[in-house]
């Protein structure tokens, strides 16, 4: 039987001289996932021996990775703010720097809020477990991504809190604050991204054309025209918009927001200060 620093030891090896990043945690959390263990558990107690059927199960988990298989689609999960979500590849894995749009939503502490694109649901949700008094709409062009965002509704509890719609914005609806992660890898960039994501990923929440921003070109002026049909809207308060957008994009963006009238741009850092998220007044 394989202690746990011999089964981590032989993966991480493996994984490093095939290319993956992080190559020793990627095998961590595997053989947590194929044991039930937690990680903690695997430090402490390096020389445990692995349980056959688990070591079968990590020996699948592994050559899975080394085809360059995400993790999170390995272990069908990844957590994102206080949430685990269920994500498998009709979704794109959420990653931290998404996290940003919830953030702002709690600061700014809307009644109502549209989701656009949600993939897995992990904005809408968060959104919803965090802001309990918030009405969240959530929407997806892709039929198979719906499924997944309504399965870990269900699971976490939150599908009355939550209306899921096919499409990007609604024809009829009041938003205080409409999010978005909309596709925004430039095809030129395509080839120079790591092989989980071209591999892996579904391409069509990724790619927007040329420079990046066909699908944010797109959205804008469909949620000009919602904020315009909102006489309330109008009435009390600028609604506001706020969009994730890939590196060197945040000054085409903020153009393009103010040539739809937008005002006051602001625009954020992630955590690697590379400018992610827009948002402004219309």
């Amino acid at each position: 039987m394989a202690t746990v620093r011999e089964a981590l030891t032989a993966s991480a090896d493996a994984l490093a001289a095939a290319g993956v990043e992080g190559a020793r945690l990627d095998a961590e959390v595997l053989l947590a996932e194929a044991t039930g263990w937690d990680r903690t558990r695997l430090v402490v107690d390096p020389e445990a021996g692995v349980p056959a059927s688990a070591a079968r199960l990590f020996g699948e988990m592994a050559r899975r990775r080394l085809r360059r298989e995400p993790v999170a689609y390995i272990v069908g999960h990844r957590g994102f703010r206080h949430l685990e979500l269920m994500v498998d590849r009709r979704v794109l894995i959420p990653r931290p720097e998404t996290e940003l749009l919830v953030e702002l939503a709690l600061e700014l502490q809307p009644s109502s809020v549209l989701d656009v694109g949600t993939g897995s649901g992990a904005i809408a949700l968060a959104i919803a477990a965090e802001l309990p008094g918030c009405r969240v709409v959530a929407t997806d062009t892709s039929s198979a991504a719906l499924e997944v965002a309504r399965a870990n509704a269900e699971r976490l509890g939150l599908r009355d809190r939550v209306r899921l719609a096919e499409g990007t914005v609604p024809a009829a609806g009041e938003f205080d604050l409409v999010v978005a992660n909309l596709p925004y890898v430039a095809e030129r960039e395509w080839a120079g991204l790591q092989p989980e994501v071209t591999q892996w990923e579904p391409r069509e929440a990724l790619l927007a054309g040329p420079d990046g921003l066909d699908a944010i070109r797109a959205f804008i002026p469909e949620c000009v025209r919602s904020f315009s049909r909102s006489e309330r809207q109008r009435a009390n308060g600028a609604p506001v918009v706020a969009l994730e957008v890939g590196e060197g994009q945040a000054p085409a963006v903020g153009e393009l927001l103010r040539a739809a009238g937008f005002s006051a741009v602001e625009i954020r850092p992630d955590l690697a200060g590379i400018p992610r998220l827009l948002w402004a007044r219309r």
